[in-house]
């Protein structure tokens, strides 16, 4: 059986500092893992409590004593995957933004192709609405018809008094 890895006090102490610090849910869960660990729980006790499989435990264990608590503590996963800076987004939205405000009905299928060219691969539609989501764009469209329009009959009845009046 292989040798339990050992988290000493002062190092459970520190652990417990970094977990006041996180506001992360997922770093504070690897850190609560990391205590019950060090407080001599089992690794069945731990997988009980957070859902984690053993061998997932024994992992987060074993990245904490290679990479120590500096870079354990720091989520990897980054949620800003973006072909373009915010800048680059902002000028790229610039022409087709002068041509909404000029009364051009700008379409989101335009705007995909064009993107699509910037960036020289394909993309999802879900992402152009993400960038223009972000930029404060919405979703305005012409109405098809005035809600107070007149029904036919009456706009008929009307034509036929104005042929009357005219002749």
């Amino acid at each position: 059986m292989p040798k339990r890895t050992i988290i000493s006090v002062s190092e459970a102490k520190e652990i417990e500092k970094a977990r006041k610090l996180n506001n992360d849910k997922v770093v504070e869960k690897w850190l609560e893992v990391l205590l019950m660990h060090a407080s001599g729980k089992k690794r069945s006790e731990i997988s009980t409590k957070t859902g984690y499989k053993p061998q997932y435990i024994t992992e987060l264990v074993g990245e904490y004593r290679r990479v120590g608590l500096a870079e354990y503590a720091k989520k990897q996963y980054k949620g800003n995957h973006r072909n373009m800076s915010i800048e680059d987004e902002i000028a790229f939205l610039e022409p087709f933004k002068k041509a909404a405000e000029s009364g051009q009905i700008v379409e989101v299928s335009e705007i995909e192709a064009a993107y699509a060219e910037k960036v020289g691969h394909s993309i999802g539609s879900g992402q152009i609405y993400n960038v223009l989501h972000r930029h404060g764009w919405r979703k305005v469209m012409p109405r098809g018809k005035h809600p107070n329009k007149a029904s036919e009959a009456e706009i008929e009845a009307l034509f036929c008094h104005m042929r009357i009046l005219i002749a």
